[in-house]
């Protein structure tokens, strides 16, 4: 399953997902990992979530960044949940492409499915600029 936190910066979308994060830890009989791209979130979430910074490995584009999260579950067949914040800049460094990011998300729902494990992404966007289609693919969480 997909879900995604929508809204313009500085509407909470990160505290939002440090929160579910902490929901999921507490819950999840497996393991918890949170993707940013830069090292913010080290003190604000528990020790018991595994904390990874695209950054650290040069992910840049919604390929790169499908191929990163597909090798975390395959690299973890216990992972239940995966949390990420700014998918914007991660996948799209450059201008924002909406078209890219639905494409994006339709790969990741299909892994979800494959790897039996629930993502969580934070999008600083308003929902009303978004296409249809990513509802389509994702739960949004409000």
């Amino acid at each position: 399953m997909v879900f995604i936190i929508t809204g313009c910066p500085g509407s909470g979308k990160t505290k939002q997902l440090v929160a579910l994060a902490h929901e999921a830890v507490a819950s999840s009989d497996g393991n918890v990992v949170c993707v940013e791209k830069k090292r913010k979130l080290t003190y604000e979430l528990s020790s018991r979530a595994r904390l990874v910074a695209t950054d650290d490995y040069a992910i840049a584009g919604y390929g790169a960044f499908y191929g990163f999260l597909a090798g975390i579950c395959a690299g973890d067949h216990d992972i239940t949940d995966v949390f990420v914040d700014a998918t914007l800049r991660i996948g799209s460094p450059g201008p924002r492409d909406y078209n890219e990011l639905t494409a994006f998300l339709r790969q990741v729902a299909v892994l979800a499915k494959v790897a039996d494990t629930k993502f969580t992404f934070t999008v600083s966007a308003n929902e009303a600029d978004l296409p249809e289609e990513i509802f389509k693919v994702c739960k949004k969480i409000t």
